[in-house]
């Protein structure tokens, strides 16, 4: 974790681009080498490289500010974070089971489709999570969703994982549904989601999530995720709230 990575940000204005379109490049001794933002099986398998590029490069603290913002949430509600069964969805290599940890919460298990974020995770964090899946979600094998059920989790975590076509709304609704009633959800999405200027599926979902009787909203803020490679502040709103019955399959 401690290795230094020589990444160059092009000097393109990506701001009216897809987000499938950002790239950076990444010198070493072998020669140059193009990822994509979203090629996170490639840059996970470089050790440290997700954390520099994104957490020191483009100042992202998603996970600490969703952190923070869950426990003073559970706080005023009169509960304790410490308490919690926490389903972190979209784990990666565990960057928010980290933050969570940093408030005391000692059960989580992590969800991922890839099998390179668990083995990044196993390589940079071994034994945060008490246990890790690499599964599908949206398919769900049903030995692993009866594992999964058997945690009973007080609380959904999902971080910078949703919208961009890398979860889709039945794996959403799976992982959210593996949360006992009564349990915690706490997300994160762009902030076009919730506005005008984003009118795709996954928008129209988050709205009507917001907006449904599964969901009593207790906390909704906009926040500097991290900056784009401009320099340029992106912004997102964290969601927390109490799921108040199971999401329907038709809403």
């Amino acid at each position: 974790m401690n290795t230094r990575h020589r990444i160059r940000l092009p000097q393109i204005d990506f701001s009216k681009e897809s987000e499938s379109d950002v790239y950076f490049v990444l010198d070493s001794e072998n020669g140059s080498e193009k990822f994509r933002f979203h090629d996170y099986d490639r840059i996970f398998a470089i050790p440290g490289l997700y954390e520099q590029l994104f957490y020191d490069r483009l100042k992202c603290d998603s996970p600490h500010f969703l952190a923070d913002r869950l426990n003073a949430v559970i706080t005023r509600a009169g509960e304790r974070v410490s308490g919690l069964r926490v389903l972190d969805f979209g784990a990666g290599n565990g960057m928010m089971g980290e933050a969570l940890a940093r408030h005391g919460v000692s059960r989580m298990v992590g969800v991922d489709i890839s099998q390179v974020a668990c083995d990044a995770l196993e390589r940079d964090r071994p034994g945060l999570y008490d246990d890790y899946y690499v599964t599908d979600l949206s398919q769900p094998d049903p030995a692993v969703k009866e594992e999964l059920q058997r945690w009973k989790f007080s609380c959904l975590t999902t971080v910078a994982a949703l919208g961009y076509n890398d979860i889709p709304e039945s794996a959403l609704r799976e992982a959210f549904n593996l949360v006992e009633d009564g349990g915690w959800i706490a997300f994160n999405v762009k902030e076009t989601f919730l506005g005008k200027s984003d009118g795709d599926d996954f928008s129209s979902l988050v709205k009507r999530l917001l907006a449904g009787e599964s969901l009593h909203l207790h906390h909704l803020e906009r926040y500097q995720h991290r900056i784009s490679v401009e320099g340029n502040p992106l912004y997102y709103y964290a969601a927390i709230g109490r799921k108040m019955a199971p999401w329907p399959q038709a809403d």
